[in-house]
Order: structure tokens, then sequence, then C-alpha cells
């Protein structure tokens, strides 16, 4: 390797850079290395930083770190390492405790577990009603249609069979069933919200 120390470190690989700076500890050869991806690390600090002050703060730092990691592993693809290193970098530091924001609340503004579920049911219970109702103002056949594909689960060839109507029929009073339960529905909850 000590050919490579007589060579303009600009023409060389990353590779043989990284090898370079392994041999020798030259910090200048480390800088041309960083130098090369400097805006990379710095878009990546950027991402999840969303500062830039910080996120230049970051590269400076990053840069600190490679002279001891660069000595430890093993780098084929120093690109791909080195952004790896950055978002590992930046992904520890937004873990501190001091980059973690508290909020405080008032404990009597939560509402329990006991009273959502309860409020839960409820609205089940009020929007099954709604539907029941709703279904009592689609014609008999719409309702049968309805009734039998969406709560006992046939299919439309089931359906013919035990209503005694074509298929085509069939499926326009199953269409024309949701679309009317659907308006109904609508119309019904959107009155409940007013009062």
């Amino acid at each position: 390797m000590a050919f490579l120390r007589n060579i303009p470190h600009n023409t060389l690989t990353d590779k043989e850079l990284v090898a370079l700076y392994k041999e020798s500890g030259d910090m200048s050869v480390l800088g041309e290395l960083y130098q090369r991806y400097m805006e990379l690390v710095y878009g990546v600090c950027l991402k999840y930083y969303k500062e830039p002050e910080a996120s230049k703060d970051a590269v400076m730092q990053i840069f600190e770190e490679l002279v001891s990691k660069l000595k430890k592993h093993e780098v084929d693809n120093f690109k791909g390492w080195l952004h790896q290193v950055a978002k590992n970098h930046c992904l520890m530091q937004l873990r501190t405790p001091r980059n973690m924001k508290t909020v405080e609340f008032n404990t009597e503004l939560m509402q329990s577990e006991e009273n959502l579920h309860l409020n839960g049911v409820l609205e089940k219970e009020e929007h099954f009603k709604m539907m029941e109702f709703c279904l009592g103002t689609l014609t008999d056949k719409q309702q049968e249609a309805i009734r039998l594909f969406y709560l006992e689960g046939k299919c439309y060839n089931e359906i013919t069979e035990m209503t005694g109507q074509d298929w085509n029929q069939v499926r326009s009073l199953i269409q024309n069933g949701r679309r009317n339960l659907k308006n109904c529905m609508e119309k019904n909850e959107t009155a409940v919200r007013s009062v």
C-alpha cells in the first residue's frame, strides 16, 4: 500500500482510500473520503432532525466517529456503510432523554377504558337499531334480498333458487337495496347529530 501514498487522493477509489486510511491513520485521507459523501450525510441528518443547524453539527460529529469506527470495521461499500452510520447516529441522538419531549396531561380529561368500551357498545347498538329501522323502509323484495345476501351470507345463485327471481333481478335488488339502506342510514345519522 505504500505506493498509494504518492498518488493524489482524489484519484483513488473509496476502497483504496479506506485501505490507505486504515494503514496510515492519515486524517487527510479520511477527509478526502468523507468529503465525497458529506452532502449525503447532511441529507440523511436533515431528514431526521428537520433542522439545518442540528444537521450540520451532526455531520461534524459523524466525521469524528469515523476516525475510530473505520479502523474497527471491514468496509466494502463505503457509501452504503456511511449512510447507515449517519442514520444510526441520528436515531441514537433522537432517542436520548434530553431529546425526548414530555407533555403533561390532565387526568380528569382522560376517559376510562370502561367508559370507552361502554360508549362503543352503545354506539353499535344505536347503529343496529338504525339499520333495522332503515331495512324496514325498503321494499319487501329488496329487504329479503339484503337479508339473505348480507345477514345470511347467501350467494346470488342461492338467492335466485330461494326467491324464484332471475339472477339480474337479484343483483338489482341487492344493489338498489344497499344504496337505499345507505341513504337512509346517512340521513338518520345526520338527523341524530343535529339533535
